[in-house]
């Protein structure tokens, strides 16, 4: 089975032959991210790096797509929005809030936190289990309002 990194560089190829500039483009724009997140790492990078820095990635979109939006540049929204919706095909399918929520129990139950203090002894083991499936600030909001109502 062909990596995250091999699969975006072959349909990278494949929008080249399609004259799909968007597409290419934006795939073009991954490939950059993952060569510098290997470069950071300093060894190749497994599907779980690759995972993360196209999270980066989408959340930058993310970002940008609400700055432009309060900026009334809804042209520049909806294009951030079409990057957006490439590199989401290359991630896993996204935790339900119920999903969360249900770690977040579980590992609240482990650790034994008790408040807010606890945030930190939470979010830990809690990130090791969701990374990649999850946005870390809506984990975040999550174990705040879990933790605040004891």
């Amino acid at each position: 089975m062909p990596s995250i990194a091999e699969t975006i560089r072959a349909d990278m190829t494949a929008a080249m032959r399609a004259r799909d500039t968007g597409r290419r483009d934006t795939l073009r724009l991954l490939i950059a991210a993952l060569d510098n997140a290997r470069i950071a790492a300093g060894h190749d990078l497994d599907d779980q790096e690759a995972v993360v820095a196209l999270q980066r990635e989408a959340r930058q979109r993310r970002d940008s797509i609400e700055e432009y939006q309060k900026g009334g540049r809804d042209d520049l929204a909806t294009r951030e929005q079409a990057e957006l919706d490439i590199i989401s095909a290359y991630l896993p399918d996204e935790l339900s809030e119920e999903e969360i929520r249900a770690a977040i129990d579980e590992v609240v139950a482990e650790v034994g936190a008790s408040g807010p203090g606890d945030l930190g002894t939470v979010m830990g083991p809690l990130m090791g289990r969701v990374r990649g499936r999850a946005d870390g600030r809506r984990v975040n909001e999550l174990v705040r309002e879990r933790l605040a109502s004891g």
